[in-house]
């Protein structure tokens, strides 16, 4: 494994742009006439962003090419972008508690929730893999499962932006990355119990990475969140919320790492082992349930 600074972050360069009175007028589109409904709209929106998105389209294809095992079809394209458009869609319920739309089936929590309860608190680190506001949903409707997500700033302003749009006490439990006082924002929420979540598969331009084997082929992840992990002596635990297609969801948690006891002279070798563990399961996941992985960039910075 190698240690990088990327010039720029790709990912930043293609963000999306939000349109808030859209957003707001959809809220109330689903929310009036029912998920259904809302759902009809998806279908274009995926065969548009297909059709003319032609960067974002290549750099899909290559990874469902990784993921897949085979030469991905324009039908697996559609799909990989209707699963994302699907998931964007849900947490307009999901924000709103209403869990009896879906079926979530949820596997692992009990080692997470005892971990937040002997601590106190839990790190979750994930990927852009699935639904990670099924998780936060869940753990709103689960006593002892509270959950804080950790994210950078920018991203935190928009995503406060549309959480407002959709349920205003829904935008408590984010904080924003690169702030002095971020760790102990993070730090106090899980004092307080909380499991606390990170996305690890994105960096910024400044950002420190490492080489790690993901889907068969080195690719740069970020050092940041672990090195946050570990300076915050916490367990830490994989996560993922994957799409099943139509109402289904099925939360997993898995052990990746635990920090409590770590010298601080270990505490490197202890993070790259952790990353790599990290990106197998993230290879797992990919591998058996392929179009929930959203990153439309080109992810493995081929030259």
């Amino acid at each position: 494994m190698s240690q990088d600074k990327p010039t720029e972050a790709e990912w930043r360069r293609q963000q999306e742009r939000s349109n808030l009175a859209i957003l707001k007028l959809m809220v109330w589109i689903s929310l009036t006439f029912g998920r259904a409904v809302g759902r009809i709209v998806l279908h274009g929106i995926a065969a548009y962003f297909v059709l003319f998105s032609p960067k974002a389209r290549r750099f899909s294809r290559h990874y469902l090419h990784r993921a897949l095992g085979r030469w991905a079809e324009w039908s697996d394209g559609i799909r990989h972008v209707f699963s994302f458009a699907s998931t964007i869609h849900d947490r307009i319920y999901l924000l709103n508690d209403r869990f009896d739309l879906f079926d979530i089936e949820v596997i692992g929590a009990e080692a997470v929730t005892e971990a937040a309860r002997s601590h106190p608190g839990a790190l979750l680190i994930g990927a852009h893999l699935g639904s990670f506001e099924v998780l936060r949903a869940v753990g709103r409707g689960r006593e002892g499962l509270p959950v804080a997500m950790l994210m950078y700033e920018e991203n935190a302003r928009k995503l406060n932006a549309t959480l407002e749009a959709i349920n205003p006490a829904a935008s408590r439990d984010v904080i924003p990355l690169g702030r002095m006082d971020s760790m102990l924002q993070a730090r106090d929420k899980l004092d307080a119990g909380y499991a606390v979540g990170m996305l690890a598969d994105r960096s910024l331009s400044d950002d420190a990475t490492v080489d790690c084997d993901f889907l068969g082929q080195p690719a740069p992840f970020p050092l940041g969140p672990w090195r946050m992990a570990a300076m915050l002596r916490r367990p830490v635990f994989f996560m993922t919320g994957l799409y099943l297609g139509g109402n289904r969801y099925r939360l997993h948690f898995e052990p990746l790492a635990d920090f409590t006891q770590t010298p601080r002279a270990e505490r490197d070798a202890a993070i790259r082992v952790a990353m790599q563990h990290y990106a197998d399961r993230l290879t797992h996941y990919c591998r058996s349930a392929p179009y929930n992985w959203f990153n439309f960039f080109d992810f493995w910075q081929k030259k």
